[in-house]
């Protein structure tokens, strides 16, 4: 059994996101994970940047068929990604982390459209998008409040632009369908709403709500291990 980390958007690094988690289930369970580097965040080849979620999507299916059997973690954008990598054979469950299920033909734009504060990400003018309208003080208030000074300060040293096709392409498959899910509501979260997680957690096979901002890997690891725990005892 192998833990596969889909981080979310525009941000780089997924192995210091999940970090924490990663180490304490490591402790726990003694499984290993690892994050996948996004094409569209610039974590990979720089021609691949501009593919966007099919470049995303390739490189997990990448990733998947070098396993025998994984849970795949998907964080707010990484939902999308993983919907569209489809129902990959070695998929034994889907964690979404205060993220989407989208179905066949919806892009991430249009699922963040419904957002009543949206986050600001202007368009660059050279084919990727970026944060915009945050400094580090506002930003670790909006996406980390519940997570101490040093993390919200290392994870604004790592946001970072973010190719538009992962933005406004359709997804072509809906992964979620035919794959046992859980769905981890973050119930203090500033940046996807509640309402909107609450809406995509109807279709996971079960939702469990959490105490935490959207990151509770960084600031409430256990209890995101807690769950995979749970998780695994089913698969």
């Amino acid at each position: 059994m192998e833990l596969i980390f889909v981080h979310g958007a525009l941000v780089r690094d997924g192995a210091w996101w999940w970090r924490r988690t990663a180490d304490l289930l490591l402790e726990r369970t003694g499984i290993r994970s690892r994050s996948l580097a996004l094409p569209s965040c610039g974590e990979t080849a720089p021609e691949e940047m501009q593919g966007g979620l099919t470049a995303d999507a390739a490189a997990l299916r990448g990733v998947l068929d070098d396993v025998d059997t994984a849970v795949v973690v998907g964080h707010s954008y990484g939902g999308t990604v993983i919907a569209e990598a489809g129902a990959h054979p070695s998929v034994a469950h889907l964690l979404y982390i205060s993220s989407y299920l989208p179905d066949i033909g919806q892009a991430q734009a249009m699922i963040m459209s419904g957002e009543a504060d949206p986050v600001s990400i202007p368009d660059n003018g050279d084919g990727t998008l970026s944060v915009a309208g945050y400094d580090q003080a506002s930003f670790g208030a909006r996406f980390l409040q519940d997570a101490e000074p040093t993390a919200q300060q290392e994870a604004w040293e790592r946001v970072t632009a973010q190719a538009v096709g992962a933005f406004v392409t359709p997804t072509s498959e809906a992964g979620w369908r035919d794959v046992e899910s859980t769905y981890l509501v973050c119930g203090e979260d500033r940046s996807t709403s509640v309402a909107l997680q609450r809406f995509h957690a109807e279709r996971a096979t079960r939702a469990v709500e959490l105490p935490t901002g959207h990151h509770p890997f960084i600031s409430r690891p256990e209890l995101v291990v807690d769950q995979v725990e749970r998780l695994l005892q089913r698969t």
